[in-house]
């Protein structure tokens, strides 16, 4: 035989011995633990339905981790809308600001209790010391609220600065009345005098005119009289004399 067959033997021999090595690789079946070795593994979630909790249970939650969601906030805030005044004071004395989420509540509470603007610039600034501890899945819901808070307090120094203004206004248009009046009653006094002036004016010119008037009568009469000197009694003397 010659070495050419020899090594087209030898090649044959190969190519069988790999295609059947190939063939046992891709038909092999992995295990049973072949498959359990990459599954990757389903974490458990457990997401409580908060829009569908009740308001008691809502403030009983005292879990931080539970609180970190926005969606208990936003149901925090619609049920602290429905307590009265007086049960969101008494609700919020239940959580110390010792904490963001105490913080939080307190002020979402209080921001229903018919707070002064005073009281709610003081639970604002309780807030903001807690700032670097907000979680960041609630950061935005967090500035949007108390962006709110902070128009409600400047709408409320607004109006007590509209009122001052209103209260000084209406004692500066009172002040001013009474200064008419004032004025209007020494208008009238003055007034009076004057007319009371001119009636004794016309009184006494009426007066002055009828006096004048006879005195004037009397000179022209008395006048001829002591320019002729012809008396009764001169007339008889002259009428004796030869």
């Amino acid at each position: 035989m010659s070495t050419e067959m020899i090594f087209s033997a030898m090649r044959t021999a190969a190519i069988g011995i790999l295609s059947t090595m190939l063939v046992a690789c891709t038909t092999t079946k992995p295990g049973p633990g072949a498959h359990g070795s990459h599954k990757a593994v389903e974490p458990e979630i457990n997401m409580v339905n908060y829009p569908q909790t009740e308001c008691p249970q809502i403030w009983q939650i005292n879990d931080e981790k539970e609180m970190q969601s926005g969606l208990y906030w936003q149901r925090a805030i619609d049920c602290a809308v429905r307590l009265s005044p007086a049960e969101a004071r008494a609700e919020a004395r239940r959580w110390p600001a010792t904490h963001w989420y105490g913080a939080l509540k307190q002020g979402v509470l209080l921001a229903n209790g018919n707070v002064t603007p005073a009281e709610r610039r003081q639970y604002l600034l309780r807030l903001d010391a807690f700032i670097s501890d907000y979680p960041a899945s609630i950061r935005p819901l967090i500035q949007l609220w108390r962006d709110n808070q902070v128009n409600l307090l400047q709408l409320s120094e607004e109006r007590t600065r509209y009122h001052h203004l209103q209260q000084s206004s209406d004692a500066q248009l009172d002040a001013l009345r009474q200064q008419q009046r004032a004025q209007t009653r020494e208008l009238d006094l003055t007034r009076r005098k004057l007319e009371t002036l001119t009636d004794i004016e016309r009184q006494l010119s009426s007066r002055r005119s009828p006096d004048a008037s006879d005195s004037g009568h009397g000179d022209n009469n008395a006048a001829p009289a002591e320019g002729n000197g012809n008396t009764p009694e001169n007339a008889t003397q002259d009428a004796t004399q030869p």
